[in-house]
């Protein structure tokens, strides 16, 4: 039986996995759960699951749900640290676990990684820290998630010439360029295929979530840059391809299930039938186009690369000022084909630490975050 402590547990991939829980009970216990402020659903979360540990933020009346299930409030480093625990689910979205997650690798923990900036911000760090501490690093998100599996068995470091990711287009795949100005964050929010939370689902509609997924497989995969291509695949049943020296093409193929992706990595190397997850109909899916990504359409996908491969601290500043931009354009205040822009205002003014430490990559997420929100708000 695996121990899962799960952060993030009332977000999209959070509830997820306990949905892979529910359906293989006696495989996984939950010893910890951690959210923000979702405080009714964790509470229903914890009277189902008992964890030994829970962390959530709020007031004394907020969290007596704890208590009275017998349940120990816990930060969420130490909840990811615990030695009751074999996997940290990192589900949350934004920085504000990434010092828990490296808690729980320094101490031993694998990690089933689904939140994206841990990469984006400290790609390096992380991955050498898993290195030194013999800790897995598994990724959730269906895009690594189908590389991952696609590498599986394969020997030969070398064999690897291309990796391809696909992306769905997000929401405005098809709107006329000249009304982009004028689309609402409503729109933006209706995913044309995966149920996510607002800012995956916004970074969807520009394609920065695609340019941090080129991040994490540079990093995660250990691959070339150059040989790192996306393209549109509106279908979403190709969750991306590897490409070998040999000309070969290896893809992942599956309905777009998140709790698929999350199943393999919770029991890798075991694969495991699943009721629950809907099989793949060659014949009902029909056509499985392609298409290529227009760079008048998504500009911040093109932007974030050029800033990612600067190094140094770039990329943890690119994920600090998308944060603040997408908070901005779902509160009103600039409209999408301003997000773009006011990133890359907001990191005219970022000095780069060129070998920094986490606190140095976390601070330079928090700096350009308030300077995005200060330009907006003066």
């Amino acid at each position: 039986m695996k121990r899962l402590a799960i952060l993030g547990s009332t977000g999209s991939i959070g509830t997820q996995t306990l949905d892979i829980v529910r359906t293989f009970p006696a495989e996984f216990e939950v010893v910890g759960l951690a959210a923000r402020k979702s405080h009714a659903l964790l509470e229903r979360q914890v009277r189902e699951f008992r964890p030994a540990m829970a962390y959530c933020e709020g007031g004394a009346a907020e969290r007596a749900f704890l208590a009275e299930c017998g349940c120990a409030e816990r930060a969420i480093d130490a909840i990811a640290a615990s030695p009751d625990v074999d996997i940290v689910v990192a589900a949350t979205s934004g920085d504000a676990a990434v010092p828990a997650i490296f808690a729980g690798i320094a101490a031993g923990k694998d990690i089933a990684l689904a939140n994206k900036e841990t990469v984006v911000i400290a790609g390096e760090l992380v991955t050498d820290a898993a290195r030194r501490h013999g800790v897995s690093l598994l990724p959730l998100d269906s895009e690594p998630n189908a590389i991952w599996q696609c590498l599986r068995g394969e020997d030969d470091d070398n064999a690897v010439s291309r990796l391809i990711i696909t992306a769905s287009g997000g929401a405005f795949r098809n709107t006329p360029l000249d009304r982009l100005a004028d689309v609402s964050s409503e729109q933006a929010l209706r995913h044309p295929t995966w149920r996510m939370g607002a800012k995956i689902t916004v970074d969807s509609a520009t394609m920065m979530n695609k340019a941090f997924e080129v991040i994490e497989a540079h990093w995660l995969f250990g691959v070339a840059w150059d040989d790192i291509d996306v393209v549109i695949h509106p279908q979403s049943m190709i969750h991306s391809m590897v490409e070998f020296a040999d000309g070969s093409v290896k893809a992942q193929i599956s309905p777009p299930d998140m709790r698929l992706p999350i199943q393999y990595a919770l029991f890798y190397p075991r694969r495991l039938h699943n009721p629950e997850i809907k099989p793949f109909n060659p014949i009902g899916a029909g056509t499985l186009s392609f298409e290529a990504l227009e760079r008048d359409r998504y500009p911040c996908f093109h932007f974030a690369l050029e800033v990612a491969q600067r190094g140094g601290t770039w990329p943890a500043a690119l994920c600090g000022a998308d944060d603040a931009a997408v908070d901005l354009f779902l509160a009103g205040k600039i409209g999408f084909t301003e997000i773009k822009d006011l990133i890359a205002e907001a990191l005219r003014a970022h000095s780069s630490v060129e070998t920094p430490s986490l606190q140095d990559a976390l601070d330079a997420a928090a700096d350009a975050r308030r300077r995005a929100l200060e330009i907006v708000e003066v």
